[in-house]
């Protein structure tokens, strides 16, 4: 399964006094890139909060090569590079959209919990859902 990038255009709000994007807002694009590629799939978070699925972000890592600043647009790429049922881990590149040049590369893990917050799943509960996040992981072998 190929995902589209998500694009994302630097806001004035999101930067310093040097009109660079603070470091911070990355880990909010990749929660905007996260949603809209789980909606690519046709699992989003409406889909899974409806069913009493959770999914919480366990770790977060950026590695910061160029900046960003106002007013660019990036590309956030996302490949699932570990899935095993009950966890996932995802990978971003940031791009600048015009340029292609490399802003940052990130990672972020998940899980899947119930209401309770006790761990959920997929392959038991939601095999339809587990195959589909199975065919995403093979994808990027």
């Amino acid at each position: 399964m190929q995902f589209r990038p998500y694009r994302h255009k630097a806001q004035y709000y999101e930067t310093d006094t040097m009109k660079i994007v603070h470091h911070s807002n990355y880990v909010r694009w990749m929660e905007e890139a996260r949603v809209d590629m789980l909606e690519q799939m046709g699992i989003g978070y409406e889909v899974m909060e409806r069913e009493g699925v959770l999914s919480p972000v366990l770790s977060v890592e950026c590695e910061y090569k160029s900046m960003t600043r106002f007013p660019e647009t990036v590309e956030i790429s996302v490949r699932l590079v570990r899935y095993t049922g009950v966890r996932f881990d995802l990978a971003y590149e940031i791009r600048d959209a015009a340029s292609g040049q490399l802003r940052t590369l990130c990672k972020s893990a998940h899980c899947f919990i119930d209401g309770s917050g006790r761990p959920i799943s997929l392959r038991r509960r939601f095999p339809a859902w587990d195959k589909t996040f199975c065919e995403c992981a093979e994808s990027f072998r």
